[in-house]
């Protein structure tokens, strides 16, 4: 599974912040509690706005409602932790949408070349080495799964 929103996180965050869904809602500005109760349930996830909205409302910090495949984030996650859509984050790096797509999938052979590398450190907020992990780790949940879908099933 891929770095997003975990909503078991979500639930538990909301719940020791002591607040109803529709308490929540109100907050980030959300149409209702039901929009609240699909992000919990996972049958939707918020954008990466409301992700950072829900993160501040209930004092925490964005990652902690963001599921993790490893230790380490993968750009997938440091993005919507820092609120960003896929075209915000490429338009501000200055790379194509598709670039950035495979940066995120793990479909690239080297590392960006270092401006573009200092842009995304940039424009997510976090240090270099974080972001050069990230790049590693998006790497890694690829050859897993694409090992994982070559196993023959019993």
């Amino acid at each position: 599974m891929a770095s997003g929103i975990d909503p078991n996180a979500l639930r538990a965050a909301r719940e020791e912040a002591g607040l109803t869904q529709h308490e929540l809602a109100r907050l980030v500005g959300a149409a209702g509690g039901e929009r609240i109760s699909r992000w919990e349930l996972g049958t939707s996830s918020p954008r990466p706005d409301f992700l950072v909205r829900l993160a501040n409302a209930l004092d925490i910090p964005a990652l902690r409602l963001i599921h993790l495949e490893g230790d380490v984030p993968d750009l997938r996650a440091l993005r919507l932790q820092a609120g960003l859509t896929v075209p915000e984050l490429a338009t501000s790096v200055n790379v194509a949408v598709p670039t950035y797509y495979a940066w995120e999938q793990g479909r690239w052979t080297r590392l960006p070349a270092p401006q573009s590398l200092e842009a995304l450190t940039r424009a997510l907020g976090e240090s270099v080495e974080l972001v050069v992990a990230a790049f590693h780790e998006a790497q890694r949940q690829r050859r897993r799964s694409g090992t994982a879908s070559a196993r023959p099933s019993s």
